[in-house]
């Protein structure tokens, strides 16, 4: 037991520690000011050769004030080899340039956790979005669906498995980016993730990602249906740009408040980071600021600001930052990334990825293909995968997904003298 005085001495220093150290600030999905960006994907890097401002890891880009949502994309293949799904993360994970568990798929990236779990101790969410511009998902019936959520819970939330790929980092939701198959079935797929999630120690949370067409072709029927806590527009690629004379945000703002099954969900302005991150949408800072300023005072629904992607928002001048000052009322944010010491990690890691190529070598006359996987058609390849396909090893110029060895995206590397059998 403490004596008097060292106990009255003791409660002092609590007292002033409470008043001189503030703790971290939790997010907060009832403000209106904060920023999404996804990161995953090195959009930087598909389409500038620049490797310094190429995808870095995660926990990069949460140093500062400026993101407080980071959904980890993609999770592009629901049901892979082994029964275990498959994700990409492009140059920083993926089932070319890392180990997978056996028999699966699905990369180990578990050097991520420590990544992850910084960015949740400054205050940010981390979830994982399934689905992406190429994905292909879907299910069968609802007790396939379940079924996927229990696993999606034990591989990536609160459950526990043998095939975490993020080791023991606890992910804070689901993100639903789908722009391909069908979502029948994604009711039980939601509910049964809101099962796991009540009464869980921790506040989990289900986005979803329409385009702004309304409805959305995809997510339409399933957002009307089962409650979202968050939706990340896409005014980008589409006749309803953000800046257009079709934008309608005030379509969403009433579809929240009339339509949706939680009225207190929040819509957010989803935009391109940079001019290279969308075929069409993207606003410089200066012309977006005032748009951000009129949706905030002027929808009572409106969330923040999405964007695609970090890695494309810290190249364009800190895009990311901006956001952030113009949501809280500021003109002016930093033009650099922040200086630290932790932007070299132990979780960085460097992998074989490689930009586009303007020309393509010519094939080696030797060499051998141990140890290459054959071409899988629902797996992503970055620049710089190699890949046996028709008895011929062949190396990817370029991030492509669904493509057959032998178009544009792929260069003979070398021809095999034994045929290999494939799947297709």
């Amino acid at each position: 037991m403490l004596s008097p005085s060292f106990s009255m001495m003791f409660t002092l220093v609590s007292a002033l520690a409470s008043i001189f150290i503030l703790p971290t600030a939790a997010f907060d999905e009832s403000r209106n000011d904060n920023v999404v960006a996804y990161w995953g994907q090195n959009s930087y890097g598909a389409t500038n050769s620049n490797q310094a401002n190429w995808q870095k890891s995660i926990d990069f880009y949460c140093q500062d004030n400026s993101i407080d949502v980071f959904p980890v994309a993609f999770l592009n293949v629901f049901f892979g080899a082994g029964g275990l799904p498959s994700i990409d993360l492009a140059n920083t994970c993926n089932v070319n340039d890392d180990p997978v568990f056996a028999g699966s798929q699905l990369p180990q990236c578990s050097f991520l956790a420590s990544a992850i779990e910084t960015c949740q101790s400054k205050g940010k969410i981390v979830t994982i979005s399934l689905g992406g511009a190429t994905g292909a998902a879907g299910f069968t019936s609802d007790s396939q669906a379940t079924a996927f959520a229990d696993q999606i819970w034990n591989l990536f939330l609160g459950g526990s498995s043998s095939t975490r790929p993020f080791g023991n980092a606890v992910l804070d939701g689901v993100d639903l980016d789908i722009e391909g198959g069908s979502t029948a079935h994604f009711v039980a797929f939601v509910n049964q993730l809101r099962n796991h999630f009540n009464g869980a120690s921790k506040n989990y949370y289900i986005t979803a990602a329409p385009q702004c067409p309304f409805p959305d072709a995809w997510l339409g029927d399933l957002i009307n249906s089962v409650a979202f806590d968050a939706i990340y527009v896409q005014f980008y690629n589409n006749f309803c740009n953000v800046g257009t004379s079709n934008a309608n945000f005030g379509t969403w703002d009433n579809w929240a408040k009339t339509q949706s099954p939680n009225k207190n969900v929040k819509v957010y302005l989803g935009v391109p980071a940079a001019q290279s991150a969308a075929g069409s949408g993207y606003l410089p800072i200066s012309s977006l600021s005032p748009i951000i300023q009129s949706y905030k005072a002027q929808y009572s629904s409106f969330g923040g600001v999405m964007f695609w992607d970090a890695s494309q928002a810290y190249a364009n001048g800190r895009f990311d930052a901006a956001v952030k000052a113009a949501l809280q009322g500021g003109s002016s944010a930093p033009t650099s990334p922040p200086t630290t010491t932790s932007q070299t990690t132990t979780t960085s890691k460097t992998t074989t990825s490689t930009p586009p190529a303007t020309s393509s070598p010519p094939p080696p006359t030797s060499g051998n293909c141990a140890g290459v996987n054959a071409w899988v058609s629902n797996v992503a390849y970055n620049g710089g995968d190699n890949v046996v396909y028709g008895g011929h090893l062949w190396t990817a110029k370029w991030w492509s997904y669904g493509d057959t060895p032998g178009g544009s995206s792929y260069q003979l590397t070398q021809i095999i003298s034994v045929f290999v059998n494939l799947p297709i």
